[in-house]
């Protein structure tokens, strides 16, 4: 018996065990996709002119994912704390929801690529077309030439439809904003980059939805796969539970049993109570006449 009862511990712990590691690792990967999310934000609002705000829901949504399966980690270990078959049923489905988030945030990473080029083409027009009437529109496309290394839409010849050409340019000079040469040719004639900000622009914004997507997809599936554990676990708690209540019966039954009075004298005084004078034969009997 206490062998067991030693081995149904040994196999709730080892549920515990698997419980607090499965959800140490749903919490670094939590932290990971806080961190990923909230970096790809980042690189968006850096190109918030160039950039529709419906392709920060993806990002927005990661960064919510994260903190919810912070919080869904932190429920699990405290239901395998308790051994609560109810909580960890909770804890799985919960985990099938925030598979379905990831799901959603994963499909539309995927669409929103297909509108990259068309979006990045529109916006740099119509930012070049405002670059001297807005100073923040100014301030952003220069940034974003100076970081991405880039001029204009196509090349630095797209400039010529926004800014208006010096006294005495011939045709082939196209005035640019300073952001459109490299820093060490500033102080010399400006050799505009060679390369237009569209391809490169479009790399950014097209790589960090692929990343969200790939990262929502990869995480999805270890959800999945952790939400069918938890439902298994749940089971395995179920019945080891059972097991320990089956135990615990059998030991009261077994020693209700040897601790149980036994007095043969009323035993045998039952059976005379029952038979009274079984064995006496009065005067009057039938046998006797």
């Amino acid at each position: 018996m206490t062998t067991d009862r030693n081995d149904l511990n040994m196999g709730m712990r080892c549920v515990k065990y698997m419980i607090f590691v499965i959800n140490f690792m749903f919490l670094l990967t939590a932290i990971l996709i806080v961190t990923v999310g909230t970096a790809i934000g980042t690189i968006f609002g850096d190109f918030e002119y160039f950039i529709d705000s419906h392709f920060f829901s993806p990002a927005h949504l990661l960064v919510a994912i994260g903190i919810i399966m912070m919080f869904v980690s932190i429920f699990g270990c405290v239901g395998a704390v308790k051994e609560s078959t109810a909580m960890i049923n909770i804890y799985g489905v919960l985990l099938a929801i925030v598979f379905i988030l990831e799901l959603a945030a994963a499909i539309s990473a995927f669409a929103l690529q297909g509108q990259v080029k068309e979006m990045v083409r529109r916006t740099l027009n119509e930012s070049m077309a405002n670059y001297n009437g807005n100073p923040s529109v100014e301030q952003s496309v220069d940034f974003m030439q100076q970081v991405l290394e880039c001029c204009g839409v196509d090349s630095h010849k797209d400039w010529s439809f926004f800014l208006q050409p010096v006294a005495n340019a011939t045709e082939s000079d196209v005035v640019v904003p300073e952001s459109c040469c490299p820093p060490s040719t500033l102080k010399e004639s400006c050799i505009p980059y060679e390369y237009g900000c569209l391809d490169r622009l479009q790399w950014v914004v097209a790589q960090s939805a692929a990343l969200i997507a790939t990262g929502a997809m990869t995480v999805a599936f270890v959800q999945i796969l952790g939400s069918i554990c938890a439902f298994m676990l749940a089971r395995t708690i179920r019945r080891t539970k059972s097991l320990r209540a089956a135990r615990r019966w059998q030991l009261q039954q077994s020693l209700g049993i040897m601790t149980k009075p036994h007095n043969p004298s009323y035993t045998q005084m039952e059976k005379s109570e029952k038979n009274p004078d079984s064995e006496m034969y009065l005067p009057n009997s039938p046998s006797v006449n």
